[in-house]
């Protein structure tokens, strides 16, 4: 490949993905939580060329996320307590089915800066989220409570079409040639649709913050492409349910080969493991420690658009090793538009900063 063509697919990558990796709005699953089961950390939220940076100015992406997941046990348990259709000091035995489907699109505007920051190229910006959530609860549960005993069978079910809560982030990203490494903060203003007695929700019903790093090589003369991004999350109590989360590591990785300097495709995977214990929660759940794993393929397609650049990405991932956790299966189809870079620069290599 010669010099000219080389640097051309590196500018014409870069401004196409601007928008689409700076995505970091959290999207609350149908029925996932470490409260219930569900979590503020959605996997799979980074993918490809995460820590590549972008050209300057505005960009917008928009996401078109759908899942499917279900769990029994103690997971579909601790959504029937949490719901308080029974007393959280009573003992049970649990033979309950939870089935839950969420259908969501996120908006994404992001600003770059041009001006560097500590050697660095910051970006900041905010997702916020409309969609429908449905959830199914069945089976039976029977509770002990002195000489009462008392056994409830039947089939719960709620629905919620609303907007959820709003996502704020900030990035920063350095480049050494095929080597880029990125540095990220994000949180959960709860303001969406939330209920304590709800089954179906589309906030968390309390606030989180969460922060990590990442790596991306990225050689634009063979094609290759790899991506790992790794964080924590605190999450601050929920005063509805007296119920605080305990802290969550997440990973999320990505791996792609360029067939052109327009379409890649290449699997993705993220791995969730909760590391403390939640707080207020039955002593039935135990510490609720949540785990889950998922992989699966992705393809990548980027356009102009007019003076602009367009990007579509399909990712989805099949989930096992869940723990605590409903697990299933989840799909993103993104599209992003990004400025494009200026005719005849090459993309800037950058010292990464050290102190």
């Amino acid at each position: 490949m010669t010099p000219s063509r080389q640097e051309s697919r590196v500018r014409f990558i870069r401004s196409s993905l601007g928008a689409a990796m700076v995505l970091l709005g959290c999207v609350p699953e149908a029925a996932y939580a470490d409260e219930g089961g569900v979590s503020y950390w959605l996997p799979g939220r980074f993918g490809s060329l995460a820590a590549a940076p972008a050209v300057p100015g505005w960009s917008i992406a928009a996401v078109y996320y759908h899942t499917t997941v279900s769990a029994s046990g103690a997971t579909a348990a601790a959504k029937e307590i949490q719901i308080g259709r029974f007393p959280a000091t009573v003992n049970s035995s649990l033979n309950l089915h939870l089935n839950a489907q969420g259908d969501l699109v996120l908006l994404n505007p992001t600003y770059t800066f041009a001006t560097p920051v500590l050697g660095g190229q910051l970006a900041i910006g905010v997702t916020g989220l409309f969609g429908r959530s449905s959830a199914d609860l069945s089976g039976t549960l029977t509770a002990v409570l002195g000489p009462l005993v008392i056994t409830r069978n039947g089939t719960i079910a709620d629905s919620i079409t609303s907007v959820g809560d709003l996502y704020p982030q900030a990035t920063l990203k350095w480049n050494a040639g095929v080597h880029n490494f990125m540095t990220y903060v994000t949180g959960d203003i709860p303001v969406g649709a939330y209920s304590p007695i709800r089954l179906a929700n589309l906030g968390i019903g309390h606030a989180a913050i969460d922060g990590g790093g990442g790596y991306t090589y990225f050689n634009p003369q063979t094609g290759h492409e790899f991506s790992a991004v790794a964080g924590l999350t605190y999450n601050f109590k929920n005063h509805d349910t007296q119920y605080q989360n305990g802290i969550d590591f997440h990973f999320d990785w990505g791996a792609s080969q360029f067939l052109s300097k327009q379409l890649f495709v290449g699997l993705v995977g993220y791995g969730y493991q909760q590391i403390t214990d939640d707080f207020g929660q039955h002593p039935i759940l135990g510490g609720f420690r949540s785990r889950v794993v998922g992989v699966g393929p992705q393809v990548g397609y980027l356009f102009p658009v007019e003076d602009m650049q367009g990007y579509l990405n399909l990712k989805a991932y099949g989930e096992f090793a869940a723990e605590n956790r409903p697990a299933g299966w989840n799909a993103w189809l993104t599209f992003s538009i990004s400025p494009m870079a200026p005719a005849g620069t090459v993309a800037p290599t950058r010292r990464m900063v050290t102190k």
